[in-house]
């Protein structure tokens, strides 16, 4: 059996600090791609003689972090030098349609699409709220008088 008294000491890579910006500028980019005037309004669709445009509501939300160390250790003899970086980021973009521009040879009208999901979970959680107030409201017994 043999043994090694002194093993090589392992290659370091070094880690661009930059890399991470250039992803996070890469990605940010991206995100303020979305909130195009084309992802807005939709290409123009003719049916007959009406023209219909859509349009949307488009919400990018974006977040980010950037981390970076460095660090050695070992001895004179078997020096050993470490680092570190990293980044991450994410984000979201949000797009939902909210009219329809219809272009007629009558004139111009927009035509709200109205999302009724939508308008039914606000209508619930606004009921949920109102009935656990109320129950809240009851639970509370007032205070005792002295007379």
């Amino acid at each position: 059996m043999t043994v090694l008294s002194n093993p090589k000491p392992e290659a370091t890579t070094r880690v661009d600090p930059n890399q991470s910006l250039i992803t996070i500028q890469t990605t940010l980019d991206k995100f303020l791609g979305a909130a195009d005037v084309k992802a807005v309004y939709g290409p123009p669709v003719s049916q007959g003689e009406n023209v219909v445009i859509p349009a949307a509501e488009v919400l990018s939300l974006v977040g980010f972090g950037l981390g970076s160390g460095g660090g050695s250790q070992g001895t004179a003899a078997n020096a050993n030098t470490g680092s570190g970086g990293g980044g991450g980021g994410g984000g979201r973009v949000l797009a939902r349609p909210v009219a329809a521009i219809i272009i007629s040879s009558t004139g111009v009208r927009v035509e709200p699409i109205v999302d009724v999901t939508k308008i039914s979970l606000a209508v619930f959680t606004t009921l949920g709220f109102m009935a656990a107030l109320l129950t809240r409201m009851r639970r509370t017994k007032p205070p005792k008088l002295d007379v």
